[in-house]
Formats: C-alpha cells, structure tokens, sequence
C-alpha cells in the first residue's frame, strides 16, 4: 500500500488519469443503467380460461375444472394451481416455480389440457395464455344517476378516447357485469305450435353461428366463403325462423318466446 501511495505522489498525473478513467467509465455505466419507477418482474402466473355457454357453476366445476386439475397434477414445476367456477365460464390459474422457464411450462400446461377427451359437447375450446404483469397508471370512476347500459356506453367512450393518447398501452373497462341474451319460452305457445324446448334450441344454434365455409380457388384470385349471422343483441334475434309449416306459416322465435338483454347473475363457485 506504501509503494502505491509513494507511486502516486511520485507521478501525480497518473492518479489525474485513473480518477478521470473512473470517472468517465462511471457515467458511462448510470446512463445506461435500466431504472423504473415500477420494477419490471417476469409473469410466473398461466390462466387456463373456459366457456361453456347455458352452465351453471357445479356443471363447470364437475365436468371441466377438476379434470383441467387433475391432469396437471404430474407437471413439474407447478407451484400452486387454483380455480374459480361461476355461470357460463370458468377458469384455472396455475402458479410457477420461480426455477422455472414459464415458457416451457405453458406449453406443458397445453399439452394436458388438450388431452383431455372427456369435456361436455358445446364447450368452446380453452384459452391458455400467459399473465401479462401490468403497471397501473390511475384508475377513476364513471358514476350518475343512469342505469348500467347508458354508464357502460361512456365508458365504452372514455375508453376509446383514452386508448388514442400516445403511451398509453392498454386501458381496462371493469366493473360491470357480463352481458346476456335471455330467451324465455313460454310454454302455451309451445304447445299450440306444437313445438318443444330442443326444437326451439336447435333452430336458435343453427341460426345464431359465425363458420368458414371453404376457399374456391380462381385462375386470379381465392374466394373464402364465410357465414356471418352470429347476433349479440335481443332485437336481431327476435325473428329467427323456428318452424315453416307446410302451408307456409312462418313461426318466429318471438312467436313463442319473450327474447331480452339483460345483466348476468354472477355466482361464483371458487
């Protein structure tokens, strides 16, 4: 330490050197330091989403959920798998061990769910995603004297506006319940139609679908053929066609049900 000492007095330039070295090198290394008034923490959660339309919470949680949590019982790398079942839908977050790449997790995680063969027939297929960890800039209120339908319209509106302001990445519409179409049949007019319940189901599914239909191919062009008639309104649905009788009369959905929009009743089963 004395020859080091002795050195730098001896050669005061060369301590001028290295403090302005250390210096510089200093700078260099806090501009390019990675700061954030939020720290950025890698997603170690994967949500496995489902929807079967018409269910209650039971029937999602015997016929789907626990057989989702029984095939990812023998994954490795699963810390923590938990659920929630409600009406319509219901979903499975599982946690990850931090030693562990999500990445090849989640693909682990497809894999289990897609092998199960058992799910009840008109269940969408699941969504499998991985949690995307947010940073919340502000969160506000709509309120007033108006009725959900008019509140959620602003703030469909707001939304919009604020999603066209630069750096802004995503913005969040909460609080309200889901949407539903209810169709109600009323059993009098059933019977003089002489129409029953899975008549009048089947009419509606046939009527109420969005599919691909196929491609024709031209010299020039590729045609995709396409059926758009999949309405998420009360009014559209009023006049699908439920039974043509051979006389030609005509009977409609609103013949013999009452067809409303209404909220849903959510009834969680977690």
């Amino acid at each position: 330490m004395r020859s080091v000492i002795q050195y730098f007095i001896k050669y005061p330039i060369a301590g001028n050197a290295l403090l302005a070295m250390t210096f510089i090198f200093g700078w260099f290394s806090l501009t390019s330091l990675k700061s954030a008034f939020f720290p950025e923490s890698e997603s170690k959660i994967i949500n496995v989403r489902v929807i079967y339309p018409g269910s209650s919470p039971e029937e999602i949680e015997e016929g789907i959920i626990l057989k989702i949590e029984d095939n990812l019982k023998g994954l490795t790398g699963i810390k923590e798998v938990s659920s929630v079942s409600q009406e319509n839908s219901g979903s499975v977050t599982v946690e990850i061990d931090e030693a562990f790449d999500i990445d090849l997790i989640l693909q682990d995680v497809k894999n289990a769910v897609d092998q199960i063969s058992s799910f009840p027939d008109g269940m969408e297929p699941p969504a499998i995603y991985k949690r995307e960890n947010l940073n919340v800039a502000c969160t506000f209120t709509l309120s007033g004297k108006a009725d959900l339908k008019t509140l959620k319209a602003y703030g469909r509106q707001v939304e919009n506006d604020l999603r066209g302001i630069p750096g802004i990445s995503k913005v969040e519409l909460a609080g309200f319940p889901e949407e539903e179409i209810e169709i109600s049949l009323r059993e009098d007019d059933l019977r003089s139609y002489q129409l029953t319940f899975d008549q009048v189901t089947l009419a509606v599914r046939r009527a109420n679908l969005e599919i691909t239909g196929g491609t024709i191919k031209g010299e020039t062009e590729e045609l995709l053929i396409r059926s758009r008639s999949k309405e998420y309104y009360a009014d559209a649905l009023k006049d699908i066609i439920v039974k043509a009788t051979d006389d030609g009369t005509i009977i409609r959905l609103s013949d013999v049900a009452d067809v409303n929009d209404k909220w849903a009743d959510v009834h969680n089963l977690s």
